[in-house]
């Protein structure tokens, strides 16, 4: 870990007299703050504060290392930084982790163009279905489709995502066709593990309405249950993206045009705000403009009928 950094935590422990506080002041999550204090003490190969249940303090070690890291914070400020067109030009390599489908279907093109437009970065796309420990994995950002964020989690939301409830033609023939949401109490419902498992939720008429789903088959991998869904296998509440494809070529038919399922949020996942790489903070605003380009990401409307 950045020993600048995790200096900088040190000090804002020992000035403000909590981690908590420290977080807020350096506009990170309190868990890294917790990380850089012990990354610090492993450095110091000492115990660096005594913890009660009022305030922090200083053992003998903590008074000497941080006396160090306020030399080392003034000798790093002292040092010059190149032409500013320069410093704040993204270069480097860029790890992000994403799920399957939205790797597909948006990070693909969205990393594509990001990379002709700056030639001297690099990026690292690693799909995974789980969340990552960003710290421990030396993950720079992590997209998440979620209205249920951690709240410790630092994130910046990037666009929105609709959702369509779907089944195969042949599936409905032999199961008939459910025309409003309560009926899906009666279907087998497909579910994302992580999301929806057994509860989902519309929009109808200016009311937010709850309907309790169950099935067979569920799993953690929407690309999955999509597959599953145009085999027949039952109806499954799927993003719009994956689906719209499928509708429009007959293998799928969007369900109940009146009920929008809820909408979820796109969202950048990073561990701090301060000293952000150039690299990502160009990636962050480019996937804002290329989230807001594609509007067929909320157009709840798409490839109905």
């Amino acid at each position: 870990m950045d020993r600048i950094t995790s200096a900088q935590v040190f000090v804002a422990i020992a000035e403000r007299g909590s981690m908590i506080a420290a977080a807020e002041v350096l506009d990170m999550s309190r868990a890294m703050v917790t990380r850089y204090l012990a990354q610090m003490e492993d450095w110091a190969g000492a115990r660096l504060l005594h913890r009660s249940t009022r305030r922090l303090s200083l053992t003998d070690a903590g008074e000497r290392t941080l006396a160090r890291c306020r030399a080392m914070l003034e000798l790093a400020d002292a040092i010059e930084v190149g032409p500013s067109d320069e410093a704040d030009t993204p270069r480097g390599l860029l790890r992000i982790t994403c799920s399957q489908s939205l790797a597909q279907a948006a990070l693909a093109g969205a990393v594509s163009e990001y990379l002709r437009r700056y030639p001297h970065t690099s990026v690292d796309l690693q799909v995974n279905n789980r969340a990552v420990n960003l710290v421990e994995q030396r993950i720079d950002l992590a997209l998440r489709i979620t209205n249920a964020l951690e709240p410790n989690l630092i994130a910046r939301q990037l666009g929105n995502c609709a959702s369509v409830v779907c089944a195969a033609p042949a599936y409905l023939a032999a199961r008939g066709t459910p025309l409003r949401a309560e009926d899906l109490a009666g279907h087998n419902c497909l579910t994302y593990t992580y999301f929806g498992k057994s509860l989902w939720q519309f929009s109808y008429r200016g009311e937010t309405l709850s309907v309790p789903v169950s099935g067979n088959l569920s799993a953690n991998e929407d690309l999955v249950l999509l597959a599953a869904t145009v085999e027949g296998a039952g109806v499954s509440l799927q993003p719009l993206y994956s689906a719209a494809p499928l509708i429009a070529a007959g293998k799928l038919v969007a369900l109940l045009p009146e009920h929008l399922p809820q909408q979820m949020g796109i969202h950048g996942i990073y561990t701090s705000r301060q000293h952000m790489p150039p690299a990502l903070r160009a990636m962050l605003d480019h996937l804002l403009a290329w989230f807001a380009g594609h509007p067929s990401w909320l157009a709840h409307g798409a490839g109905r009928g």
